[in-house]
Parts: structure tokens; C-alpha cells; sequence
């Protein structure tokens, strides 16, 4: 232990005195009655004559408060209350003794600052007894300050959470829409073809209730024998309908009528009509789900911490003193490298090393995601609107982070006559060492046995990745699925690996093998290869081998041209036994703001599937088309031909959204969204994200989309394009609609008659200063005050108003004028005189 003592100066000396001085006058004043002792003016003045060195302390006296010397017969010592500082982290002021030019101290107090301590250690303790610590003690100043090994304190361990879990309030304001997409076609013989997809949906805070349905005409030239040679043939079918309602801060939504069970990597989904309850990571977009990655280290010295993973910083704050612990969620997938930076508070940087894997599959320990659904099986989707099997199907998943590497998860289905459950879970194998996934599922059905098994492993990085699964059943395996369709896949494998280069481009292979009940097995093998070159130009090529059947098999390259203006070239040739096309493409792409799109295609066709001994038969075709995305939707329109024969087609696609007491031509709306009221106030401006959005319509309603669904979006208006004369309460409101809802987001903007009003008195000249103004035709309005050249401002005028004004010596006149305004700005009405009122 290093001891350093600070000798004291003489003001120290001086101080001690005035302090000791201090303390005996107050308990003089507190011992003597305020009338037991008055002296006289004659007594007061002998006192004051005297020397006032008879009133002070002896030497003898203050020596038993001096700092640098102390008796070594005195075994009790000093004892001292010091501001001490750990490690550099304020600690308080804490008892210690001083005695034998030493610093002591109890068990308690050294526990209470975070030092380990032996069970038996006798006390009191002397500092200078703890190993590899040092001391350095200001006598003058009463501070001490410690410097003290890790490895002797016992020092909670920091946590740094890098993400937070915001947790906006949603709303969803009445309202109804319908999304569109309207599709048409004509051949050259005038045949027609018109579809429309379409969704009904109707919001609420009670929830969504929304139904889809198709609908398909065609136009044909009738045959002889009808008497109408032309017909119409048109059929709609409903495709879904469902309610939902979801509860934010239970992560549970509830869905009723079509619904899509939950399903694994291992598992089908199955459509059934009836109810489903289950959790929705989606109702809290800023909740990581996934494992966050810890990185631990200690600090000695109050320290600041940087965090980069493969060289991208991710973090960078303050820790104090002793061990900590940086959870973040790191903007990569796979295994990467990561360094941790920590600099003290004397500059000393240590730099640690971690490798680190990022698995998606995984969940957080603790958390849990379920879903159990129950109903009736949808047959003939898509073809019949109410077809539902006979019998209750009933279906659940749950899924389990039991720790950072381990995710458990199980499903089971049961309906008549068969049963089915399974369990599986994903490892994380280490910090690098990849994901694996097994499952095992049996299933019972009328009285025969299967059974089901799944794995897989993935690994990959910035650079290389490798993945490799399989899937196969054993016996008459089925889930309910089965009994309305195709059985499970007998067996099914895939393995497929891929490297990248800043060279030489991207390289992959794969290969695939699935065999279905009572069908051949079939595979295939295909590779890869891809380089940029440039930011304008990159190429490809393809190959794909049918390991069964090589006639199937194809082999393409291809490259890609950026040209400016938004402006690509595409060209291709493919390779098959039966053809070869030879495909070229130029297009135009529109910003996501709107504009005009355009395209144009062109393929040749030459036919290998013909003998010696036949003539070749090549074809051509293309396209052209046209579309203009604004800011009610998108409409489209081209032409195709191909030889001698053409047709042309045309499609439209939008929505109508009715709320919040308008009608509102938009876009496609597939997420949240939001109408800007401004209390009928016309043309202003609004900011999405502090971009210009549009300006309200004559109503004073903007409809706002797309909005993210559960989370803040700045809605503001722009007050600087607004005329002076209105009042606006708030400039930006945080907007958080549910999901396929909208929310109502009203700016308070109220008209008001404000003026400048100039008053003068009969002399024509100013009102005071300072003078009390007060609406005699609005008393509910507070007084204000003149201010310099007789200008007062008022802004809740009347079109006839009346004011009383009270100047500072308490003279009163009233004066009255019309309002009237010309343009936008805030008018200037006077100089008025006031009229004095006689006593």
C-alpha cells in the first residue's frame, strides 16, 4: 500500500481557530440567558480594549487539532469522516481512525464500500494491510482516495441494454375502405377477359372485419347453333372473411371466421373456418424477440465503451467502475466478429475480442409464442365461396426460448379419426458454430401409424454459407391437411453452399431431392454465378440439371444494365433440348413519389425439339406497356404479340377509404394509415417524417399512407405557409394506428380576428405605457396591456368591438371601431382616440 498524507498550511491553522472560536460563542450564547448578562456601554467598551488574543485558544490548546502530529500515547486515535473516492467513483464520506500514522477501519465500513474480506480478519483494519491497493490521503482537503484491484471488490455487474422497448398507445378511428385490382385483356379475334380482386374492410377500436372475394368474366364469340353469337360468362367467389382484434400489451390477437393455422418448418398450414388465439410479435415492432447478444468486460476506472461488430460501430456510452454486461442487437445475420473498446478515464483503451453468431430462429429465454386454432377445414378454396368439411379440426403450436442457444418447440392437430403432435427445437452450437434443428412427430389415423422426422443445420457469415436439410416420414404418416388433399412428401433433402468475392463475384451449388407418395423420386442439381462490375453493370449465368431426366435440363447467362434516369437493359439466352430464347428488356422505374413507367420486350425463339427431316419452326414476340403510378393508384396498359396475333390488356388498382367525414381516392392501402383533420381549414401544408406529404383539400382532410402499424409516425403541419390570423395548438402529433385501420389525427387550427390597434388621447398623443385594455363586448376575454406608441395586439375580436383602457393614474376612456381585414395579413387599425369617461 502506498500512503501519501498532505501536510496542513497555516490558513488550515487560522481555520481550525475561527471554527473553534464559532463553536464556543454559540454555546456562550445558548449557555447565558438573554437577560442574565446585558453590559453596560462602559463594560462594553473595556471589553472591546482588550486584547483579543486573550480570547483565543492557547497553542497548547489547538495542538490537539493539528493534522501533522499526533501522540503516539493516544490508542484511541483520531477519528476522521473522509470524502472517498474508489476506483475514482464518489463513495461518500466514510468513518475511519487515524492513529500510528495509519488509516483504520471496521469490517462493515470496508464491506459497505464493496472489498472482500476474508471470514476470520481480526479488526480494526489497517489499510496499508490490503494487498495491491493504493492510498492516496488529503489530510487538508479531508478526502481519500482508493485505488483498488477488481479482484478484492465485490461490485454488481452493469447491464447496458442497446435497444429499447417503446410502446406507443395505438388507436384506430370508425372508418371503411376498399382496396381494388381490376384486371382486363382483349385478343385479336375480340376475345375478353375481366377480373377484379377486391377487399371490403370495415375498422374500428373494436377491431377489423374484412372480406375478399373474385370476381371473373370472359367475353367469347357464341357458336352457330346459339341464337346470341356473343355471350358474357361471369362467376365472384368469396375468398376470406375474418374479424380481429389485438391487444398491444399482451402481444395476443384474436381472429374469427377464415383463418390459416400456425404452423413450424415442419408442420403445414391448414385454412380453416372458425377461431384462432395466438401471440403477434407484430403488436410490438420495437421488441427483440431474438437473443441479444452479451458482451461482458470490467472496468477499473470509470470507463466509456464502443462496440463494433465486423467493423461497424454499434454502440459507444459510459460504464461505471466493476463488471458489466452490453446486450445488442447487432444489424447482421450469422457469424461475425466483434470488438469491444474500453477506455478508462486516465485514456488506457483495452480492446476485447468476441465471435458471435446471430440466429433469427431463436427466441429470448422466457419468451413464448403460441397459437391454438379451432374449426372447420375450407374446401374448394378459391373455387366455391362456402364449402367446410363436416368435421372439427383442432390445431396448436407453441414455441419456447428455454436459453440463449436453445428454443423448444411442439405442435399438435387432432380431428375425427386422426391425431397428430410433434416436438423439434433449434441450437445455437456455440458463438460460431452454426444452427441445428431436429423434430420428431408421430400421427395416428383410423388406426394406422406414422411417423414424421426433420433436421437441418445452417451456417454462414459475411461471405460463405452452407445449409443442408432433410425431411421423411415413416409408415402412413398424415395431419389434417391430408384428409382434404396430398399427403406429406415421403422424403425431401436439400443441401446448398455459396461463397462471395470481391473479385471473382458469387459463386453457389445446390442440390435437391423430394419424393412424393406414389411418384418417382425426382432431383436435381443447379449451381450459380454472379459479379457486379461497377454500379451499372453485372452478370449472371445459371445451370439446372434434372438428374433423372436431362431433357429437363437448362442452362441460362444473363446481364444487367443501369443507364441514368432510372433507365435498365436486360438481356438473356436460355439453353433447353426442346428451344433456346433469347430474351432483351428496357425499362423505365417511377420513385415510390409517382410518375410514368414504361416497358419494352423482345423474344426469339428457335425450336430444337424438331427432327432432320422437319423445317424449323422460330418464333417471336414482345411486349410493350405503360403505366402511372400517382396519387390515387396505379393504371397500366400494354400490348403483346406474338407472330402474327396480338392482344392488349389494361389494369387499375387503388383503394376508396371513407372516414373521419370524407372519401378519399388513394393507393393500394395494405398497412395502417391516418386523415389529417385541420378543423376545415383548407391548404395546409402536411409533414410525414418532415416531408412534405400534401396539403389538406377543401375540407380540411389529407388522407396519410402508408403508416407503420404500432409505431410512432410524426405527423406535422407546416405554420409558416398559414395565414398569421389562426391558431394552431400543436404543429406535430405522433400517429400510431393499428394494422389495416386508420387513426384520426386532429390539429386543432382555429380562425381568430386579430389587429395591431393604435390609441391615442383627445391630444393625439400615445396611451401610456404600461396602460390596462379590457373588451367591454367580450368580458371573458382577460385585460392586457399597451405597450410603447400606444400599440396593443388583441386577437379574439368581434366584427364591432368596444375597449375600456385604465391607465397608471386611474383615468378611464373607452373607444369603439369595426374590424375589417384585408389579405392575409394581421391589419393595423388606428390611430383610435379614447374617449375619456367623466367621473
Amino acid at each position: 500500500m502506498v500512503l501519501r498524507q498532505h501536510r496542513t498550511s497555516q490558513w488550515t491553522r487560522l481555520l481550525a481557530k475561527a471554527v473553534f472560536l464559532q463553536t464556543v460563542a454559540v454555546s456562550v450564547s445558548h449557555a447565558i440567558g438573554p437577560n442574565e448578562f446585558a453590559p453596560s456601554a462602559s463594560t462594553a467598551k473595556d471589553i472591546a480594549s482588550q486584547d483579543i488574543t486573550s480570547t483565543i485558544i492557547d497553542d497548547s490548546r489547538l495542538a490537539q487539532l493539528d493534522l501533522d502530529s499526533y501522540s503516539s500515547d493516544n490508542e484511541a486515535g483520531l477519528d476522521l469522516y473522509l470524502d472517498v473516492t474508489l476506483n475514482q467513483t464518489s463513495s461518500g464520506l466514510v468513518h475511519f481512525v487515524y492513529r500510528e500514522d495509519q488509516l483504520w477501519t471496521s469490517v462493515d465500513v470496508l464491506q459497505q464500500l464493496g472489498f472482500i474480506l476474508p471470514p476470520d480478519i481480526m479488526e480494526p483494519i489497517a489499510l496499508d494491510s490490503l494487498p495491491d491497493i493504493k492510498v492516496d490521503y488529503n489530510a487538508r482537503q479531508q478526502t481519500l482516495s482508493i485505488i483498488a484491484p477488481l479482484s478484492l471488490l465485490n461490485l454488481d455487474t452493469t447491464i447496458r441494454n442497446t435497444r429499447s422497448n417503446q410502446r406507443p398507445q395505438p388507436t384506430a378511428s370508425p372508418g371503411m375502405l376498399l382496396n381494388y385490382n381490376i384486371y382486363s385483356s382483349q385478343t385479336q379475334n375480340n376475345a375478353k377477359n375481366l377480373s377484379a380482386f377486391t377487399e371490403l374492410r370495415a375498422f374500428s377500436a373494436l377491431g377489423v372485419l374484412s372480406s375478399t372475394a373474385l370476381t371473373t368474366a370472359t367475353y367469347s364469340t357464341g357458336n352457330s347453333n346459339s341464337n346470341n353469337d356473343k355471350d358474357w360468362d361471369g362467376r365472384t367467389v368469396r375468398l376470406d372473411t375474418n374479424w380481429s382484434k389485438s391487444f398491444p400489451d399482451k402481444l395476443l390477437t384474436v381472429r374469427a371466421g377464415d383463418i390459416l393455422t400456425g404452423a413450424l418448418s415442419w408442420t403445414r398450414s391448414t385454412r380453416l373456418g372458425g377461431l384462432q388465439l395466438g401471440t403477434n410479435f407484430d403488436l410490438q415492432p420495437y421488441m427483440a424477440t431474438t437473443p441479444l447478444p452479451s458482451f461482458f468486460g470490467s472496468a477499473t476506472l470509470p470507463s466509456a465503451v464502443e462496440l463494433y461488430v465486423n467493423g461497424l460501430k454499434q454502440y459507444s456510452g459510459d460504464v461505471p467502475i466493476g463488471p458489466f454486461e452490453l446486450q445488442t442487437a447487432p444489424s447482421f445475420s450469422g457469424a461475425g466478429d466483434a470488438q469491444l473498446i474500453v477506455t478508462d478515464a486516465l485514456g488506457q483503451s483495452t480492446t476485447l475480442e468476441f465471435s458471435l453468431y446471430d440466429a433469427h430462429r431463436l427466441l429470448q429465454p422466457g419468451l413464448s409464442n403460441w397459437s391454438v386454432e379451432l374449426g372447420a377445414v375450407r374446401e374448394n378454396y378459391g373455387n366455391k365461396s362456402f364449402d367446410y368439411g363436416n368435421n372439427i379440426a383442432a390445431s396448436g403450436t407453441w414455441r419456447y426460448g428455454i436459453s440463449n442457444r436453445f428454443t423448444a418447440e411442439t405442435h399438435a392437430e387432432v380431428t375425427n379419426g386422426l391425431s397428430n403432435a410433434g416436438i423439434g427445437g433449434t441450437w445455437l452450437l456455440g458463438r460460431a458454430g452454426g444452427v441445428l434443428f431436429a423434430s420428431l412427430a408421430g400421427s395416428e389415423s383410423q388406426g394406422q401409424n406414422g411417423a414424421q422426422y426433420s433436421t437441418s443445420y445452417t451456417w454462414n457469415n459475411s461471405r460463405f454459407n452452407i445449409g443442408a436439410s432433410a425431411t421423411g416420414t415413416k409408415g402412413t404418416y398424415r395431419d389434417v391437411g391430408s384428409q382434404y388433399g396430398s399427403a406429406p412428401a415421403r422424403r425431401s433433402e436439400q443441401i446448398s453452399t455459396g461463397y462471395s468475392t470481391q473479385s471473382l463475384g458469387s459463386f453457389g451449388m445446390s442440390y435437391n431431392q423430394v419424393s412424393l407418395t406414389d411418384q418417382e423420386t425426382t432431383q436435381f442439381a443447379s449451381a450459380y454465378w454472379s459479379r457486379s462490375f461497377g454500379q451499372r453493370l453485372s452478370l449472371s449465368a445459371n445451370l439446372n440439371q434434372d438428374l433423372n431426366d436431362s431433357a429437363n435440363s437448362s442452362a441460362s447467362i444473363g446481364a444487367s444494365f443501369s443507364l441514368d434516369r432510372n433507365v435498365s437493359m436486360n438481356s438473356s439466352i436460355q439453353h433447353t433440348d426442346e428451344r433456346d430464347v433469347f430474351v432483351a428488356d428496357i425499362s423505365h422505374s417511377a420513385p415510390n413519389s409517382g410518375g410514368i413507367n414504361w416497358r419494352a420486350q423482345a423474344r426469339h425463339i428457335i425450336d430444337n425439339s424438331l427432327d432432320s427431316n422437319s423445317s424449323r419452326s422460330d418464333s417471336n414476340d414482345g411486349l410493350a406497356e405503360l403505366s402511372y403510378l400517382g396519387r390515387y393508384g396505379r393504371v397500366q396498359a400494354g400490348v403483346s404479340v406474338n407472330d402474327d396475333s396480338y392482344a392488349t390488356y389494361a389494369s387499375g388498382t387503388g383503394s376508396l377509404v371513407m372516414m373521419g367525414g370524407g372519401v378519399f381516392p388513394t393507393r393500394q392501402i395494405n398497412s395502417g394509415f391516418a386523415v389529417v383533420s385541420t378543423d376545415g381549414i383548407a391548404n395546409v401544408p402536411v409533414l410525414l417524417q418532415n416531408s412534405p406529404i400534401g396539403t389538406t383539400n377543401s375540407r380540411g382532410l389529407l388522407l396519410v399512407s402508408p403508416l407503420n402499424a404500432y409505431q410512432s409516425n410524426k405527423i406535422g403541419i407546416n405554420p409558416m405557409d398559414l395565414p398569421a390570423d389562426l391558431r394552431i395548438d400543436k404543429v406535430n402529433i405522433e400517429a400510431t394506428p393499428t394494422d389495416r385501420a386508420g387513426t384520426l389525427v386532429n390539429f386543432a387550427i382555429t380562425p381568430v380576428r386579430s389587429a395591431s390597434i393604435i390609441l391615442i388621447d383627445s391630444s393625439n398623443q400615445p396611451l401610456p405605457l404600461g396602460s390596462q385594455v379590457r373588451q367591454l363586448t367580450n368580458m371573458a376575454v382577460p385585460p392586457t396591456i399597451i405597450g410603447f406608441d400606444g400599440e396593443v395586439y388583441l386577437d379574439t375580436l368581434d366584427e364591432h368591438n368596444v375597449l375600456e383602457t385604465i391607465n397608471p393614474s386611474g383615468d378611464i376612456c373607452t373607444v369603439s371601431f369595426d374590424y375589417y381585414k384585408k389579405g392575409d395579413e394581421i391589419p393595423l387599425i388606428g390611430p383610435l382616440i379614447c374617449q375619456k369617461v367623466q367621473n
